[in-house]
């Protein structure tokens, strides 16, 4: 069996190919490369093209006949989005727009979204459940909600699909094979690590929000328990499941402080601080609770503790990062 992955060469989608993989399931992933890395494919083909190039989507479907397609291709930058909203809009809506275009004109088939917590916004309640409103304050998640609507909009031409809300993505695999590598880095993790590693400063970015340290709080999920998340979720739609969206999530958070503190342990290095203004677009809290998933895809984190994540990551970053 074969499965589209589009986005296949990023941080999240080469992990899940290589957990396909593991499983008896060719990955092909569909990357223009603009962001992803060439050398993170290494389980299946590597097919070349944009999103929003119909043509070519359908030329790979085609050829290779896939089960079903997990869709991780978007820009996922918070600060870049408020920056340059209609990058976003152009990308991530107009491409997933012509990416299920592409699909619906070819055959309809079972569809996993890489969606995000950031479609919440600022929480009325934590942790966050799936039926918390969707009021997005940034570009970024607000083009995951439209692409949410989209998925809704289109089930009635024969697409079911599962669209996974999750939080701060983290660590690396364990095997130290793949990894985050970010041109820019952005996620705090990988950057309080090279902090860490090269004896730099790491920004904080406010350390006046209403949390018990001043500085945000995350959910933080390993990388790998995320991967499995989206196999299990191509299971259950494969299985004849119902569409849905789900959250991914530990239902703890941890500050940017407590990051910082667990890195300068893992790693037994000092770390600098400098203070710096809030960003855009950033709420206090975001935590989520995770009991669907639990329920409809048997789902459980097995990389919960932050050490941990930290450690995976810590271990690419210094043994076997490109």
């Amino acid at each position: 069996m074969k499965v589209l992955i589009t986005g296949g060469a990023g941080y999240i989608g080469s992990h899940a190919c290589k957990l396909l993989a593991s499983r008896g399931i060719e990955p092909v992933v569909y990357d223009n490369l603009s962001r992803g890395n060439r050398w993170a494919v290494k389980w299946g083909p590597l097919e070349e093209g944009d999103i929003a190039d119909i043509a070519r989507v359908q030329d790979v479907l085609k050829r290779h006949r896939p089960a079903a397609v997990m869709h991780f291709a978007a820009f996922a930058y918070v600060g870049e989005s408020v920056e340059n909203p209609l990058l976003y809009y152009r990308n991530n809506v107009g491409g997933s727009a012509a990416l299920l275009q592409a699909l619906i004109g070819v055959e309809p088939l079972p569809f996993v979204f890489s969606s995000t917590c950031a479609t919440y916004g600022v929480p009325d309640t934590v942790p966050i459940p799936e039926t918390h409103p969707q009021r997005p304050i940034n570009p970024y998640g607000f083009t995951k909600l439209v692409m949410e609507r989209m998925l809704a909009d289109v089930e009635p031409l024969g697409v079911r699909s599962v669209s996974l809300r999750y939080f701060n993505a983290a660590g690396a695999d364990p095997d130290g094979e793949i990894g985050e590598s970010h041109d820019p880095e952005t996620h705090l993790i990988p950057l309080v690590l090279a902090a860490a590693r090269d004896g730099g400063a790491v920004k904080v970015f406010g350390d006046d929000y209403d949390t018990p340290d001043g500085t945000c709080i995350r959910d933080y999920i390993h990388i790998n328990d995320i991967a499995d998340a989206h196999i299990r979720a191509l299971d259950y739609l494969l299985g004849g499941g119902k569409s849905c969206a789900l959250n991914l999530a530990n239902a703890h958070g941890y500050s940017v402080k407590d990051v910082i503190a667990t890195a300068e342990r893992v790693s037994g290095k000092p770390i600098r601080i400098e203070r710096a203004a809030r960003r855009a677009g950033d709420p206090p809290v975001l935590i989520g609770k995770a009991d669907a998933a639990a329920r409809l895809l048997g789902w459980k984190p097995a990389r919960s503790d932050l050490a941990l994540q930290i450690g995976d990551a810590w271990n690419w970053m210094t043994r076997g990062s490109k």
